[in-house]
């Protein structure tokens, strides 16, 4: 597919094994390209552009489909109905007790065994925009009711914004998140451990060794999760820190200041070499940041350890089973909204 300038552009991507046809959406602007395709709502690509729309890309990703449908990492991926872990894969919701697909250490991970990141979606083409929508299904992954999932993408000027809106047939827990993996370096196949980073929270919540969050919100002062103030991601990652021990490196949730229903800055990240910078925006309370710790060069999970980090905008891990968390119940008549926004830019 050739560049050209700012607009929309689709081409096909592949099959499944059924033979249903998986399409490619291309976004631009006169400062990014973000391609996106049906399968998953995964950001395949997405490049920082220069004046003669060449451009370097900044996240993991494939360039066929084969690669997504054995993909383990979720690479890009639109991840629900539940992002994160569910303890033992079970609820309670009034007088039920709900029990849903369990695929991570007798956990649901990332909406179970067929979670969103493997369903197809329906594409509608804006003037900068992709719109995805997807229903899922009464007691898909064991979850209760009926849900309809809208999320658009959208592209203005140095900007990726992700508008995420549902609706339910009954109440039903729900936690959406993308999750790109971004390597600001330009070369996919290099560490991310020299980024600099910033993560606007006082506090996290530690897990256990299955990474369950014990329910505890700790401080992040005289820790290793301190990045309130410019760290470099390497620095403390492998410190003797039974936390780092667990996750092997950075794998946890990070309560976010100011929490409320603005759009706010939750993150920022920089990379020295190229002057890349992302900040992140969201409405969320929490961010999951992973460092790519299970990222092994093997076909089903692509790059190499630590190749790449994401900055999962969310609510809390296990929130149906912590009372201390906010609450991620959509009752039927409910409207969810969350916003994320991406926003790039080099440091001159």
């Amino acid at each position: 597919m050739a560049r050209s300038g700012p607009g929309v552009e689709m081409r096909h991507f592949g099959r499944l094994p059924d033979g249903f046809p998986i399409e490619l959406y291309t976004l631009r602007t006169r400062q990014l390209e973000v391609s996106i395709t049906t399968f998953g709502g995964r950001i395949v690509d997405l490049k920082m552009l220069s004046s003669d729309f060449q451009g370097t890309s900044v996240v993991l990703g494939f360039d066929s489909l084969p690669h997504y449908l054995a993909d383990q990492a979720y690479l890009g991926a639109l991840i629900g109905r539940y992002a994160n872990r569910i303890a033992n894969g079970q609820f309670n919701l009034g007088a039920n007790t709900y029990h849903v697909s369990r695929n991570a250490c007798g956990n649901s991970l990332h909406g179970g065994r067929r979670g969103f990141d493997q369903r197809v979606w329906s594409a509608q083409v804006g003037t900068n925009s992709l719109t995805l929508t997807y229903t899922s299904g009464n007691g898909e992954e064991g979850y209760p009711g009926e849900l309809h999932v809208v999320v658009k993408y959208t592209l203005v000027e140095n900007e990726l914004r992700l508008a995420y809106e549902a609706t339910a047939t009954a109440a039903t827990p729900i936690n959406l998140t993308n999750h790109v993996y971004f390597n600001l370096g330009g070369c996919s196949h290099s560490p991310i451990l020299g980024h600099i980073a910033i993560i606007h929270a006082e506090q996290f919540t530690p897990v256990d060794e299955s990474l369950i969050p014990t329910g505890e919100i700790r401080a992040v002062a005289a820790t290793p999760f301190d990045f309130r103030q410019p760290r470099v991601i390497g620095e403390r990652i492998d410190a003797a820190d039974p936390q780092l021990f667990i996750a092997q490196g950075y794998d946890h949730n990070w309560v976010l200041s100011g929490q409320g229903t603005s759009l706010r800055a939750a993150a920022e990240v920089y990379e020295p070499r190229s002057g890349r910078t992302l900040e992140v925006l969201t409405t969320e309370p929490g961010l999951q940041f992973y460092t790519g710790n299970q990222l092994d060069g093997t076909p089903d999970r692509g790059y190499g350890r630590r190749c790449g980090l994401c900055l999962e905008t969310q609510h809390f891990p296990d929130s149906p089973n912590h009372s201390n968390f906010p609450d991620t119940v959509l009752d039927a008549g409910q409207v969810y909204r969350s916003q994320t926004t991406y926003r790039f830019s080099i440091r001159s």
